[in-house]
């Protein structure tokens, strides 16, 4: 009979989250690797290489992967001969390892948690608390399984209630494209079938913690219903041509996980949820022989991946940029930034268009005339470190202030990730404005350009504070041009249309 002592589980969930901050699952990386190896699309294969380089470079500094660190959710399987050495209950335990870990003075983890979310939303400032789910199973041992999953993936999560008769991988190939970018491609789709609504939601999320293993059964063939299901979806949803952020090409997911459970003769529940370019998760068993001990991964299981500059790259001093030059800038161009940046999320933009419609104005040193945004909340930084890892949000969530920050302040173009609406790009092309697009998953190598940063504005509001940064040779790719040219409509649909063409031919 194993007896877990409270201190142990508490660390060991504590240490699996500064873990998979830093480390990528070896079989993601092996994935990851073989679609770079395999991508046709120049762009795509930059992405991939960026968010490969990203991961060496997160394993060898033990820095986040993505500045978004996460929320935390937590399998809990106990066996029915365990006892616990413990005056807090589990989900207790697991949210005092999530403190721990997140205030980590050597790898700090961003705090994004907010309690009251349909009122004020107020920031937990410790990432507490987790979702945990406990189950009761056979046996003398506990079983965690541990993920820290990013808002940009987990807010593209579907939910559906098919008619017992239709087809759930149709359902997929059409609800897929309506996610965009902003979930971060390639990843994995974890699929809940069966059940009810919430149970679905569930499997999909649990599902997400398996291995990588699409090629092993294509090799093998499938054998159940399942099986066929996954080949049937990982095939529709690469011949999509959505592609490496968005930007078209020849994988969009590297594997597709499903978990099913009986349901109702009436009903067929389905939900969706897909894991982005930082996937976090990790399993380890406690028996009553102390913590958790997780192995520090071979730097040789990264691939030597370099990202060169090319001829086509252009240099870009934003300090003498002016339109004329930026309206010269093409959809797919690959930019080199270099100069000052302000930045702004949610609750800054927020605040900015209270200030402007109050006529009350923007406060002291905040000056969007003839400048760039950067749509990031970073983490903070350890050492010698300007600032923390500081990859791009998704910039969709900012389009309802798109408008108002191109009229009422001059702004000249925003810097973020995944696709603009139809009405943002229709402003972008109307101001001749620019949307440039940073790659994300790849927040430690996004940092490293920046060569300065400071707080100019809203402290308060902690990551989501507006920063001036100071960058040196930023990679990013014009997504939105100046006439309104859109990579993230031209590019799948070129790479759809392309890989149509090689399938036709592979069949004759």
């Amino acid at each position: 009979m194993a007896i877990i002592k409270k201190a142990d589980f508490i660390s060991s969930v504590a240490d699996a989250l500064q873990y998979i901050s830093y480390y990528h699952p070896k079989d993601f990386i092996e994935a990851m690797n073989s679609a770079y190896e395999r991508e046709a699309n120049p762009a795509a294969k930059d992405a991939i290489a960026q968010i490969l380089i990203n991961s060496r470079m997160s394993a060898q500094g033990h820095r986040p992967l993505c500045q978004d660190t996460g929320i935390v959710t937590c399998f809990v399987k106990i066996g029915m001969q365990v006892q616990w050495d413990s005056d807090l209950t589990v989900q207790q335990m697991v949210d005092e390892g999530v403190r721990l870990a997140y205030s980590n003075p050597d790898n700090p983890l961003r705090a994004s948690i907010v309690a009251d979310p349909a009122g004020a939303r107020k920031n937990t400032k410790d990432n507490a608390p987790a979702v945990v789910h406990i189950d009761m199973v056979p046996g003398g041992e506990v079983e965690v399984f541990l993920a820290a999953k990013g808002g940009g993936s987990e807010n593209k999560s579907k939910m559906v209630m098919l008619n017992p008769s239709d087809d759930i991988a149709a359902w997929v190939e059409k609800t897929l494209p309506t996610m965009g970018a902003g979930w971060c491609p390639p990843g994995v789709l974890g699929i809940g079938i069966g059940g009810t609504a919430e149970k679905a939601a569930v499997m999909a999320k649990e599902s997400l913690m398996e291995h990588i293993d699409i090629q092993e059964l294509q090799a093998r063939g499938a054998q159940t219903t399942e099986e066929k299901l996954r080949l049937d979806i990982y095939e529709r949803a690469n011949k999509l041509g959505i592609g490496a952020q968005g930007l078209g090409g020849l994988t969009t997911v590297l594997d597709v996980k499903i978990k099913s459970a009986p349901t109702h003769a009436a009903s067929k529940p389905v939900v969706m949820i897909p894991n982005c370019a930082a996937t976090r998760h990790v399993h380890f068993t406690l028996n009553g022989e102390g913590a958790a001990k997780l192995p520090a991964p071979e730097l040789s299981d990264w691939p030597e991946v370099t990202w060169e500059v090319g001829e086509s790259v252009k240099r870009v001093d934003l300090s003498t940029l002016t339109q004329a030059e930026m309206q010269e800038w093409k959809s797919g161009d690959t930019l080199l930034l270099n100069g000052k940046i302000l930045t702004g999320r949610d609750a800054a933009h927020k605040r900015i268009k209270d200030l402007i419609e109050s006529g009350e104005g923007l406060p002291d040193g905040v000056d969007f005339n003839g400048r760039f945004i950067y749509y990031v909340g970073p983490v903070d930084a350890v050492g010698d470190e300007v600032v923390g890892p500081a990859g791009p949000t998704t910039s969709t969530r900012m389009d309802k202030f798109t408008d108002l920050m191109l009229e009422k302040t001059g702004l000249m173009g925003m810097i973020g990730k995944a696709e603009r609406g139809p009405a943002t790009v229709d402003s972008i092309a109307k101001h001749k404005a620019t949307y440039l697009m940073a790659v994300g998953g790849a927040a430690y190598l996004v940092a490293k350009a920046i060569k300065q940063a400071r707080v100019v504005a809203f402290e308060d509001l902690g990551m989501e504070a507006i920063y001036e940064f100071d960058v040196k040779d930023m990679p990013v790719t014009v997504a939105v041009d100046s006439s309104g040219n859109n990579v993230h409509q031209t590019g799948p649909a070129i790479w759809q249309a392309k890989i149509s063409e090689l399938d036709a031919k592979l069949s004759n």
